[in-house]
């Protein structure tokens, strides 16, 4: 018997441990970094493949639909095939994808190959939460989930400028080419390095398959009534209407299913537990703060001041330079004061930089952001990192794989959500602003007045022996600047109604217990 079984292999060391959880984030990184890489060059790909912009939007959206059903999927898929097989097939079939993302066609083919792209690489975002809790238990965990959170809102902050320089220097297919390098470098290496957990085939036996099912109906369509929604009125179309009555429908069957199922795909019950339910929905508004301002701040440069796509990712940049700063203060003060305390000062941090985006005017650029983009930089890592433990340092390692796609899947969530709501505040409250500003454009208004005949006077060269043809021409310049104006104050409503919500959260904080991690390593010896 002694000679048939198989020896167990020697617990890693240390510095194994380190390199191979630092392969697993390099996955990571290039999985979340590409939800926006693209954001700043649709134009250009609608270009390159004769697609319209309701067209190439799906570039985007495709890859986010398919990626959030996958990531409360992972915890099952990670028992069944092992955290190193899942998190190896997951890298090669992201790299495989982007290779194919890169060579499509027309914008058909590109749909597809995006979302097979976010289904595929969507299983490196949950795991390496899981196996951070494995390798590092105790106080160390501490500057492992300092890392996670870095990288978790460091990546897609960053997309938009690593996207803008590629496509500016290069062109867009080099968006999908550049994940190719590391990303066959995390498959070769992971399944060599990586030593969490046996793999567990008979639990195929017990699937819940109806559950599945439902979490993708539930999910998918949720995800396509948030993106679409804001484009087409939301009830007023009638494929808004069926998806958003599919998701409710489907949504609840979910949620009984997986509370009434011996063997769950999703652990719902870990809500129980009042950190992981706080913590939930404290990854869910730092979701909206994220990838709200990462939708809201290219856009307002793209639309009021007309800036490339270069320009706007080199406007952004200043977010990721303060938040790569703020993580050596971040993991000093984490040792010594309690991670409940830091993560109000995030929180409340990323509140006041939302709110001191609302003076906005016209007239911003990279100087004018740079401080509140500075702030939410530095808030993110007090905002993330202390969540992460907190929220998942207190549960049983049994649960931990289960639960940890549950809370990945809210910060994605609170993304999808945030953006939407954003599109439906600047559809709705600019022909609002753009009503009342119009109310005082009267014969009146001196200014106007003076603007006016300064208009025509000029057109008056340009369309000389045509004077009705210089006056409308006037007009029409008069409506731009209203226009602009207007779409300016709707700006700043989006980023008051983002404050909002990192009001409430930080006033919620002291409701956390404090989590002492423990104190075993988790077993590695598979």
């Amino acid at each position: 018997m002694s000679a048939a079984a198989p020896a167990a292999r020697p617990p890693l060391s240390e510095a194994r441990k380190v390199f191979a959880f630092a392969v697993m984030c390099v996955g990571f990184f290039i999985a979340l970094l590409d939800i926006q890489i693209v954001s700043a060059s649709l134009k250009d790909i609608g270009g390159g493949l004769s697609a319209g912009p309701d067209e190439v939007a799906w570039v985007q959206t495709s890859y986010l639909i398919a990626e959030i059903i996958v990531i409360p999927l992972s915890g099952f898929l990670a028992r069944v095939m092992s955290t190193r097989w899942l998190f190896c097939a997951s890298a090669a079939g992201f790299t495989a994808t982007s290779l194919l993302c890169g060579w499509a066609w027309d914008i058909e083919s590109m749909i597809a190959f995006r979302a097979l792209q976010g289904f595929l690489g969507g299983s490196m975002i949950p795991t390496v939460f899981t196996t951070a809790f494995a390798f590092f238990p105790g106080r160390r965990m501490v500057v492992a989930a300092a890392t996670i959170g870095a990288l978790s809102s460091l990546a897609p902050t960053l997309g938009p400028t690593v996207g803008g320089w590629i496509t500016d220097h290069y062109s867009w297919h080099w968006l999908f080419f550049v994940n190719l390098v590391p990303g066959l470098f995390v498959a070769v290496v992971v399944p060599l390095m990586v030593r969490v957990d046996a793999p567990e085939p008979a639990l195929l036996r017990t699937t819940d398959w109806l559950g599945i099912v439902l979490m993708a109906l539930f999910l998918g369509c949720l995800q396509y009534t948030l993106e679409e929604g804001p484009r087409w009125n939301w009830t007023e179309d009638a494929t808004i209407r069926a998806t958003a009555w599919i998701s409710g429908v489907a949504g609840l069957g979910f949620v009984w299913r997986s509370l009434t199922y011996a063997h769950p795909i999703v652990d719902l019950t870990a809500l129980r537990s009042r950190n992981f339910a706080l913590g939930c929905l404290f990854s869910f508004v730092t979701g909206i703060g994220i990838f709200a301002t990462i939708y809201l701040t290219p856009l307002f440069l793209g639309r009021v001041r007309g800036f490339s796509a270069l320009q706007i990712g080199l406007a952004v940049f200043s977010t990721g330079v303060f938040q790569v700063m703020a993580i050596p203060v971040y993991a000093v003060l984490a040792r010594r004061v309690d991670l409940r305390w830091l993560m109000m000062f995030g929180l409340g941090l990323f509140g006041l930089s939302m709110w001191s985006f609302t003076p906005i005017t016209h007239e911003w650029g990279w100087r004018e952001l740079l401080l509140p983009q500075a702030m939410r930089g530095f808030a993110q890592q007090f905002a993330v990192a202390p969540t992460v433990t907190l929220t998942l340092g207190g549960l049983a390692p049994a649960r931990l794989k289960l639960a940890s796609g549950l809370f990945n899947l809210m910060r994605t969530l609170g993304g999808a959500i945030g953006i939407a709501a954003c599109a439906t505040i600047l559809n709705d409250r600019t022909n609002l602003h753009f009503l009342r500003l119009a109310e005082h454009l009267t014969p009146a208004n001196a200014a106007m007045q003076a603007l006016l005949r300064g208009a025509q006077a000029r057109n008056a060269v340009l369309f000389a022996g045509d004077p009705a043809r210089g006056d409308a021409a006037g007009l029409r310049q008069l409506w731009a600047l209203t226009y602009r104006e207007a779409q300016t104050l709707t700006f700043a409503d989006a980023f008051a109604a983002i404050t909002a919500c990192f009001v409430l959260a930080t006033a919620l904080v002291p409701l956390m217990r404090k989590v002492a991690p423990a104190g075993a390593a988790a077993p590695d010896a598979h």
